[in-house]
């Protein structure tokens, strides 16, 4: 296959659709959260589980930079107390699924990521996660 040296030269530039794409997901945390999300977390304080290295505040500003970028829609909800936020995410943001199931296999296939303690654990991951992206 020949390149094409005028499509080419765009790569890196703002036209660029993987710079474009990394400016999106490149952020610290936020395939994290979709993970999350996928898994059916939505509230704050369930992002922040087993994120021992997470604060607040940017967890905050991870938040307010996917909505602004609409990967996830906030809705917030009054209660007697207190006022309840949750996070869904968007059709935009449900089209990452295939990125982050290759994720998943290249954590898998390349660099041999196993959990020993967990019976056929990249099996059942591969699986578990193709049924929660909804991969076909």
């Amino acid at each position: 296959m020949e390149k094409d040296d005028e499509i080419f030269n765009v790569w890196g530039g703002s036209g660029c659709p993987i710079d474009s794409t990394l400016e999106l997901i490149g952020r610290k945390w936020v395939i994290a959260i979709i993970r999350d999300m996928f898994l059916g977390k939505k509230h704050f304080n369930e992002f922040k589980k087993n994120k021992p290295n997470l604060t607040n505040s940017v967890l905050s500003d991870t938040l307010k930079f996917m909505e602004k970028n609409d990967l996830i829609q906030k809705k917030v909800f009054d209660g007697h107390v207190r006022s309840n936020t949750e996070y869904y995410l968007t059709e935009k943001a449900k089209k990452l699924n295939v990125i982050i199931y290759d994720m998943v296999l290249f954590g898998i296939d390349v660099l041999n990521c196993d959990y020993e303690k967990i019976d056929d654990f990249q099996s059942r991951m591969k699986t578990g996660y193709k049924e929660l992206l909804e991969i076909e």
